[in-house]
């Protein structure tokens, strides 16, 4: 009952109404000049330093998923959980340069969304329209996976019901205040609030990693007790170490995550909002740190199992909710008010991704659909509100996310977002690199990818909830026609489908010299930095008249 955990609903309550508070303050922070314009609202004027920017691409990447989702998987399905811990290990080299080059080409031509470079790049809006939906669509169970994990925090505390609308009515209260100060404050209020959230999820964590395995007998008891409890039933998983029929599941999935982390419309979001190159540099090289904080969390998968932690019914009958695991840890082991404070750090930590993700996907829909092809002459005051209205809209679609999609477990929610984000790659991530490829022949690739992932998806079933399609994003090769209970990531087939019919075709489109559009970028767009002059987008620029790259 929820009189039971009176404390805890008092402690987060005022955190929340804080966090919320500061939301609606932001549309006044740091004097923005018209908050009637998609570079203010939707980008934060462009202006961002390097410690905004560091707490701003930290919290949108590091969520809910990173604190409910991962300890959840990890406690139910054991070592393939960790995969989570690589992958954002890997992807910061990877990205270095390659968000650079996007952030100078987005300045040079004032792009705001991925979907704007490859309109430019490649001349197409169809290829434009295709990676805007892409971005939509990917975006929104990521933005449901942050409603879970407030949804698992008010659940433990007693304050949801049984009933489908009691059930999710905590979903409805946190879309209800996020789209208000979204509305309003736009890209400011998350990055102020990102100083907040990340503030108290250090301190929790680095409380939780001292205090619970001293009070559980230290890490080998810890470890010792996540080994019994694998070995003593046949869990979706492998135990403390992966075996040999995961291990491609484990490699595919930590390196197609990777490559899809940056794809993200709220990732690149959070990147062009920086003012200049240097920004992002120090940011890719200092970032990684939050991947000792990601590994630090996922113990807490462990910890749980040793502490005896038996997760919360779930909504179907003989069901459990793995979503409330941390949040019980916390409630079992914690004093009231420290459990408080955690589950404020889990509900503001979905806040903030929710946010920029609903931006940027508003974004993407007013630049590259409704002012492509609904209103070209568009004010930047016009396109504004309507980004500000679709951003509402994108939320009642995560909704729409936790209520039809049935995922074994809420990563799955991101996971299956990152299948469809990959068929983006050969696009946005090669074109800042080569303008190779034929411009048919990426939307061929697209088609091929994407209807081979979704296929593949389908196929996917849920043994412990009977649902027969999308229930993951672990495909079984068997079904390919290989003899082997082995497994391997959706995203990695698909878009390798997706980069050889495009490479392929376009060797068959050069060859037959089918005319392929005009690339509107130059190669000095992809060195400018601060205070270099801009063009319109679109407009092609006398070559001699080009300033001298910045290194």
């Amino acid at each position: 009952m929820w009189r039971d955990h009176l404390t805890e609903i008092i402690i987060f309550s005022l955190l929340f109404l804080l966090v919320s508070a500061m939301g609606f303050v932001a549309a006044r922070w740091r004097a923005p000049r018209d908050m009637a314009h998609l570079d203010e609202w939707g980008l934060g004027g462009r202006s961002f330093g390097g410690w905004i920017t560091w707490f701003l691409v930290g919290g949108d990447l590091y969520t809910a998923y990173t604190f409910v989702a991962v300890p959840a998987l990890i406690f139910g399905a054991g070592a393939a959980g960790f995969f989570a811990v690589p992958y954002t290990i890997v992807i910061y080299p990877l990205v270095f340069l390659v968000l650079c080059r996007l952030w100078s080409v987005s300045h040079r031509h004032g792009f705001v969304t991925p979907a704007d470079f490859v309109r430019n790049r490649f001349d197409s809006p169809i290829l434009a329209l295709l990676i805007a939906i892409t971005g939509i669509v990917a975006t929104m169970p990521y933005i449901a996976l942050q409603l879970v994990g407030i949804e698992a925090v008010l659940k433990t505390m007693g304050v949801t019901g049984d009933s489908a609308l009691a059930r999710h009515l905590p979903i409805i209260i946190a879309f209800a205040i996020l789209a208000a100060y979204t509305y309003q404050s736009g890209l400011r209020a998350p990055a102020l609030i990102a100083f907040v959230k990340d503030s108290l999820i250090y301190i929790v964590i680095l409380v939780a990693v001292v205090y619970l395995p001293y009070k559980l007998g230290g890490w080998g008891d810890i470890f010792d007790a996540a080994d019994a409890k694998f070995k003593a039933s046949p869990a979706p998983g492998d135990g403390i170490l992966l075996n040999a029929n995961n291990q491609l599941q484990y490699v595919t999935l930590a390196f197609g995550s990777a490559l899809a982390l940056f794809l993200y419309p709220h990732s690149i979001t959070g990147v062009l909002a920086s003012k200049n190159r240097d920004v992002i540099k120090r940011n890719m090289s200092a970032l990684p740190a939050y991947s000792l904080l990601l590994g630090l969390i996922a113990l807490l998968g462990y910890m749980a199992i040793a502490a005896g932690v038996k997760p919360l019914p779930g909504a179907k009958a003989g069901s459990v909710d793995g979503n409330t695991v941390v949040p019980l840890l916390f409630d079992s082991q914690f004093p009231d008010w420290f459990a408080g404070v955690a589950y404020a750090a889990i509900g503001i930590g979905a806040l903030v991704p929710a946010a920029i993700m609903s931006i940027a996907a508003a974004n993407l829909f007013t630049r590259n659909i409704y002012k492509e092809y609904l209103k070209r002459d568009a004010s930047p005051a016009q396109e504004a509100n309507v980004s500000k209205i679709t951003s509402l809209v994108v939320k009642v679609g995560a909704v729409a996310c936790i209520v039809f999609l049935d995922p074994q477990f809420s990563i799955d929610l991101q996971l299956i977002g990152g299948v469809i984000i990959l068929q983006t790659l050969p696009a946005v991530a090669l074109g800042l690199y080569t303008r190779w490829f034929h411009r048919g022949a990426l939307i061929a690739g697209w088609v091929a990818g994407m209807g081979l992932g979704m296929w593949m998806l389908y196929q996917i079933a849920n043994p412990a909830t009977g649902k027969k399609h999308f229930a993951g994003s672990a495909f079984p090769l068997e079904k390919f026609g290989f003899d082997t209970p082995k497994t391997i990531y959706v995203g990695i087939v698909a878009v390798l489908v997706n980069l050889a019919v495009a490479a392929l075709l376009t060797l068959v489109l050069r060859a037959a010299k089918v005319a392929d559009g005009v690339d509107g970028t130059t190669p000095d767009d992809y060195f400018a930095d601060e205070g270099d002059p801009r063009v319109t987008p679109g407009a092609e620029r006398d070559a001699d008249a080009a300033p001298e790259p910045v290194a």
